[in-house]
């Protein structure tokens, strides 16, 4: 007779035959072709903010877990993303030591001090970027103009090189005189001016939309491609990495009071497709809002938490201090996971849902 060994461990006891290594690579894969789009709109200095950030994020992992005496878990790639997620969420041109700052915050503060992979409250790139955000607030609003990687424009490895290592010397000054405002901080900017909706976004044509979705204009690397972004979000979804609940909702969740109001007063408020293409949302919705540790794990929670993070991003973009909420909203709505798993998960078999 032979002995049959029974193993007993907690749930799950089904495995969805990924590592945690293969997921990652395939959000990378998927980001990969709108980071590639950032470097040819702005040149060297865009990679040059990828490598460090990336960098940063992989060694404050392996150097952390090795503080602590447990083995390297950068082979799991969960590092590198945030590192490249954290940079196409930061101006293209942004210092060294910005990127080196944020990539060291995003994973000892952000991650490793809430017990490593798994256990973080918040989003650990999305953290990072308030954190750097209300820090430095004038280097993280600080955006130039697109300086291609080819043509006439076009500035060398070693000027793109200059432009972030003589970053720190920079004055306000000279910051002010080198960058331009986004889409969405010249809208924030004219309205309050009491300007109108046409006014503020460039006379009677109005805001280049075509040029927003192809990726020429002016933000944030994860701002370079919205049709680049979609796609990259749709191989996620034909690979089953994430569901449509947490994209679709949040973008409906903005774009949804956006056409409300714009219809209440089409000359105050931008139409739906401005908050589409503009700013981070679609980065946000496919790439941010959908990490598997804080964000719901039921499909009603995880409507809810999407339509919480669209329509905090619309309420900040509207009447908020900052141009872009999209951050601050996945941010807050990271606290409320908890909570919204609480009231959605199914019931366990032969129970009553309790009335008040």
């Amino acid at each position: 007779m032979t002995k049959s060994s029974f193993k007993i461990s907690s749930s799950p006891f089904v495995h969805g035959g990924l590592s945690i290594s293969e997921v990652m690579k395939s959000v990378i894969w998927a980001l990969l072709p709108a980071a590639a789009m950032g470097v040819m709109v702005f040149g060297w200095s865009a990679l040059f903010v990828m490598l460090i950030t990336v960098a940063a994020c992989v060694v404050s992992e392996r150097l952390f877990n090795a503080i602590r005496g447990r083995p390297s878990t950068v082979g799991d790639q969960s590092a590198l993303l945030t590192g490249l997620l954290l940079a196409m969420s930061m101006p293209p041109n942004s210092p060294w030591w910005l990127c080196l700052v944020g990539g060291v915050f995003a994973i000892v503060l952000g991650k490793q001090l809430y017990g490593g992979m798994g256990y973080n409250m918040f989003n650990p790139a999305m953290i990072a970027r308030v954190f750097l955000l209300i820090s430095f607030p004038v280097q993280m609003t600080s955006w130039p103009a697109p300086t291609p990687l080819t043509g006439d424009h076009a500035l060398s490895l070693s000027q793109g090189l200059a432009m972030i290592i003589s970053a720190p010397f920079n004055t306000p000054e000279m910051l002010d005189a080198l960058s331009t405002a986004t889409p969405l901080g010249q809208y924030h900017t004219e309205i309050g001016m009491g300007k109108t909706v046409r006014e503020a976004l460039g006379g009677a044509f109005g805001f280049d939309i075509l040029a927003a979705m192809g990726g020429m204009i002016k933000g944030s690397l994860g701002e370079t491609s919205a049709i680049l972004l979609t796609l990259g979000g749709i191989y996620l979804l034909r690979k089953k990495i994430i569901t449509w609940h947490i994209p679709m909702s949040m973008i409906l969740g903005c774009i949804v009071p956006a056409a409300i109001f714009w219809l209440i007063d089409h000359t105050k408020y931008p139409d739906p497709l401005f908050h589409l293409v503009t700013g981070g949302l679609i980065i946000a919705a496919f790439f941010m809002a959908t990490d598997y540790v804080t964000s719901p794990v039921t499909p009603k929670g995880q409507i809810i938490f999407g339509v919480g993070c669209g329509l905090l991003t619309f309420l900040i973009r509207t009447w908020g201090s900052y141009p872009e909420g999209v951050s601050f909203a996945i941010v807050i709505m990271n606290a409320t996971v908890p909570l919204i798993d609480q009231y959605t998960r199914p019931l366990t078999y032969g129970k009553k849902k309790q009335t008040l």
